[in-house]
C-alpha cells in the first residue's frame, strides 16, 4: 500500500477529547503565546494539531500542537468561533516514536535569521507600518524593533524617533587647567 501523509486526512475533533502528552519539554514564553493567539485570531488554525488516538480512553493525545490547543482552552472567542473543534492530524505510532516526533516537531521550527528579520522590519517600515503595528503583528517589543532597525543601518528607519538630549563636548576655552 502506498504511504499517505497524515496531513491529507485532517479531522475536526472536539477539544474535550484532546489530552496533552506528559513528556513535551517545549515551553512558550508569554509574548509568543500572545502572538500565537493573535495569529490564530487573524488567520484561524492553519496547522492541525498532531495527535495519537488512544482507543482505550477514546481520546486524542497531543504529539505536536499543545500551545495551539491551549489557545482554544484559554480564549473563549477562539473556542466559540471554532465551535470547540480543533483540526487534528492523527499518527499511529508507539510511544517512543511519538516522543521522538514531539522533539523533532519542536526542534524543526528553528529560529529566525536576524538579517532576514531586520529586512522584514525595514520593508514593513517602508510600507508605512508603525513600530506599534510591527510590535503587535510580529510580537516584538520596541527594543527588539530598535535593534533590528540598527542592523539594517538605514537612517530613514529612525527619522521619526525622538532622541533624548545628550552631553555636548565643551569648547577648549571652557576647560580649566585641571580638566586638561
Amino acid at each position: 500500500m502506498e504511504y499517505k501523509s497524515p496531513a491529507y486526512h485532517v479531522i475536526p475533533v472536539p477539544v474535550e477529547q484532546i489530552r496533552p502528552n506528559t513528556y513535551n519539554p517545549n515551553a512558550v514564553a508569554p509574548p509568543e503565546m500572545k502572538l500565537l493567539y493573535e495569529s490564530i485570531k487573524a488567520d484561524g488554525y492553519t496547522m492541525p494539531i498532531v495527535c495519537y488516538y488512544n482507543k482505550a480512553s477514546e481520546t486524542y493525545v497531543i504529539v505536536d500542537g499543545f500551545h495551539r490547543y491551549r489557545i482554544m482552552l484559554e480564549h473563549e472567542d477562539i473556542f466559540k468561533r471554532e465551535h470547540g473543534m480543533l483540526p487534528v492530524s492523527v499518527i499511529d505510532k508507539p510511544i517512543d516514536q511519538r516522543m521522538a516526533s514531539t522533539i523533532r516537531h519542536n526542534r524543526a521550527r528553528g529560529s529566525h535569521d536576524v538579517d532576514l528579520m531586520s529586512n522584514i522590519v525595514k520593508e514593513l517600515h517602508e510600507l508605512g507600518r508603525s513600530d506599534a503595528w510591527i510590535s503587535k503583528h510580529l510580537g516584538m517589543d520596541k527594543d527588539e524593533i530598535l535593534r533590528l532597525k540598527q542592523i539594517t543601518g538605514l537612517a530613514a528607519l529612525f527619522k521619526d524617533v525622538k532622541f533624548g538630549k545628550a552631553w555636548r563636548p565643551a569648547d577648549a576655552e571652557d576647560l580649566d587647567d585641571n580638566d586638561e
